[in-house]
């Protein structure tokens, strides 16, 4: 009761802490609308494109539509889907400020017109004829049919086309309208390109004016490194010259990393010899050679191959063997393996063959084809039909008008199933199937020409790969150093005195997926999104700072790690022009070269050419009937437009230089200069320019476009 009493005298400041409350309450409230509103589109958006945004779910979506049998890591078909996103918006953009577009008629036209001229490019490169790299006109009609007569959702819901069939081809609509108006701006802009006569004039009269002259060349290599002592002034001199190539749209971050490698030890590669040779008692005798291959990481098909074709250093071994027969262990490469003999026979030379072929893209057309192969060959089988009639009547390739024939052909000719039909199992006058990923066909091997004895063999093989506890020794090793060392400075310390390399990577930017020469793959984005603090666990990270993360790499296909890495940030290079000292390494090549020219220029101070040549054990060297517009030195080991320009400008025969070339540094000497003449070629060399202009045009249309959008880019949020 005391403590209410005392509550109701300070009643007071009860309203004022309750209404502070509320007012803190209202505030967060709004602090969180407010702050909603502005990083909530980045929350959910993948980036926003001169006003198109573009939705997690979208971009997510349209990757895993196109590229889930892709194989790939995925990076980069994220990659190239986002710069898909960038160039259709400002493509759009463009198109419709100078009013220009696609119609529906003309997009028809693109994807299905009769005239192969007339076609997109993006129908022409994916609708053709594997066997004749011919554009299917088959497939295009059957596509055309299904798009344009509305058929698309009944032939899904009867399993005739894939689920997602109608987003994918929407999706290549796109592609082909934003390929279409690109290449219309990219028209108008090449035909603004004009050559007037008196600059054609004065390209046929650099092309026609030559220098004649002697030179030493000085290789870079001559003065070692060591030998080069640069200032910070050095470097900023070349820096302000030269800073405008340095200038960069994004941030960019550098790391420093220590790599350890993961090797198979002596052990592992004994137990893996250990683990064939076991196996080879039940590779003897198994009656199943196809399971027990398929179950031991080998290899077999129908093929018979000659004693050359096989590996040399087993080939007398497993040529000699009886049928049955196992060899091996042995080594070969990186792995080890073991080979069984299988069957001889004579494989001929040569063959020549007829076939009638029943095309199959689904399972569906698959299985009719194989019921109509079968019933053909049940005709010619009972002798009611001839080969070559049938094939003219229902085969559905080229060959089918000259009754199927193939013609005469060598081994490998065909594809794999074909050419295992006719060479390795065929009798002439027997008729054979084989389903091949153009269809079904129906074989008849006609005439066989010379001959060799082949084998057929099995192998079983194991690669020699770092186990399980070669793997966990060295990553121990890597995360010992990672704990050993917080900061950067300390890591570089700690490397140095075990020994270890510390190598550092080129700018990164904030989407980057490969880190110098480590792998592309999740390691590598891995580190990238850490450095960046885009790593949810981690948060923002400092110059100097160590990850906690040792990283682990593996190449695509293999299941095991070859490589661990323990990295930190070395710096952060923010958007802009950067200072000399965030690119003194990217400078440093060039500014030992300036100074290594400056160097000779004083070790050379007077002397002749030949003097020169001997103090640095080269030669005097001749370039003769050198014009301006080319600038190549073919002795020197290519274009040197600087040291010809130095030619140019020199008086004869007095010694220039030195110059600093692209292959070395240059001192020169004059001795003749051939003036210039009208070649009479004004049109072909105002057309040649013209073309030159207009491809540079072409090719730099688009990534100026790029340069100049408005893009944001929130990928690295997500991936």
């Amino acid at each position: 009761m005391a403590l209410i009493g005392k509550i109701r005298k300070q009643r007071w400041l009860l309203i004022a802490t309750i209404a502070g409350a509320l007012f803190l309450f209202i505030g967060m409230l709004a602090f969180d609308k407010s702050t909603s509103s502005l990083l909530g589109s980045s929350r959910t958006t993948v980036g926003e494109i001169e006003g198109r945004k573009i939705e997690y779910r979208e971009f997510a979506g349209t990757q895993e539509m196109l590229y889930k049998n892709s194989g790939s890591d995925g990076f980069s078909d994220r990659a190239y889907l986002w710069n898909f996103y960038v160039d259709e918006a400002i493509v759009k953009k463009e198109a419709d400020c100078i009013g220009i577009g696609v119609s529906k008629a003309e997009l028809l036209d693109l994807q299905f017109s009769d005239d192969d001229s007339k076609l997109s490019p993006i129908i022409s490169s994916r609708y053709r004829d594997q066997a004749t790299q011919q554009l299917d006109r088959k497939q295009l009609g059957q596509l055309k049919d299904i798009v344009t007569t509305g058929k698309i959702d009944q032939m899904i819901k009867d399993n005739q086309l894939v689920p997602d069939f109608k987003y994918r081809w929407a999706h290549q609509e796109k592609e082909i309208v934003k390929d279409r108006l690109q290449r219309k701006m990219s028209s108008m802009v090449e035909k603004g390109m004009y050559t007037p006569t008196w600059l054609a004039e004065v390209m046929d009269m650099e092309q026609t004016q030559k220098v004649d002259f002697l030179y030493v060349q000085v290789p870079f290599s001559e003065i070692e490194n060591k030998d080069v002592t640069l200032s910070d002034e050095d470097y900023k001199a070349y820096f302000e010259e030269n800073k405008a190539q340095y200038k960069q749209k994004e941030e960019t971050r550098k790391l420093e990393y220590v790599a350890f490698d993961v090797k198979p030890t002596a052990q592992d590669s004994a137990d893996i010899r250990g683990g064939i040779e076991k196996l080879l008692p039940s590779f003897k005798s198994t009656d199943n050679d196809t399971v027990f291959v398929e179950n031991n990481y080998g290899t077999l098909d129908g093929a018979y191959v000659k004693k050359n074709d096989l590996n040399p250093a087993i080939a007398d071994s497993v040529f000699s063997m009886p049928i049955g027969a196992v060899y091996g262990p042995y080594l070969e490469g990186n792995s080890y393996k073991a080979a069984k003999m299988l069957g001889r026979k004579l494989v001929p030379d040569s063959v020549k063959a007829r076939h009638i072929l029943r095309r199959a893209t689904d399972q569906a057309s698959l299985i009719a084809a194989q019921k109509t192969i079968d019933s053909l060959k049940t005709l010619i089988e009972s002798g009611s039909a001839r080969f070559d009639s049938l094939a003219v009547k229902f085969s559905e390739d080229g060959s089918a008008s000259k009754g199927g024939d193939l013609g005469v052909f060598k081994p490998g000719a065909m594809v794999k199933e074909f050419n295992e039909v006719c060479f390795y199992q065929a009798e002439i006058g027997k008729v054979y199937v084989a389903v091949t990923q153009f269809g079904v066909h129906l074989i008849e091997v006609t005439q066989r020409y010379g001959g060799e004895t082949g084998v057929r063999v099995a192998y079983i093989s194991q690669d020699i790969i770092p186990s399980q506890a070669t793997q966990d020794a060295v990553r121990e090793k890597a995360l010992e150093l990672q704990e050993e060392n917080k900061t950067l400075e300390s890591l570089q310390k700690s490397a140095a005195a075990k020994g270890l390399t510390i190598e550092t990577s080129p700018a990164l930017k904030a989407n980057d997926y490969t880190v110098g020469p480590l792998s592309a793959g999740q390691g590598s984005r891995e580190m990238v999104r850490w450095a960046f603090g885009n790593d949810q666990n981690v948060g923002d990270v400092e110059k100097g700072e160590v990850s906690p993360q040792v990283y682990s790499f593996q190449n695509q296909g293999e299941f095991f790690i070859n490589k661990y890495v323990v990295a930190g940030l070395k710096s952060i290079i923010p958007a802009g022009t950067p200072s000399w000292k965030d690119v003194k390494e990217e400078i440093e090549p060039q500014v030992l070269n300036r100074k290594k020219t400056e160097m000779v220029k004083q070790q050379t101070q007077g002397k002749d050419l030949a003097s020169i040549a001997a103090q640095y054990s080269v030669q005097v060297d001749t370039a003769q009937a050198v014009s301006f517009a080319s600038a190549f030195m073919p002795k020197a080991g290519g274009a040197e437009p600087k040291v010809v320009a130095a030619a140019f400008k020199a008086d004869l025969n007095k010694v220039t230089g030195p110059v600093q070339g692209n292959t070395g540094i240059f001192v020169l000497s004059t001795i003749n200069k051939t003036p210039g003449t009208s070649s009479g070629n004004i049109a072909q060399i105002r057309q040649q320019n013209q073309m030159t202009s207009r491809s540079a045009a072409r090719n730099g249309l688009i990534q100026t476009l790029r340069e100049k959008a408005d893009v944001e880019d929130h990928r690295s949020n997500f991936f």
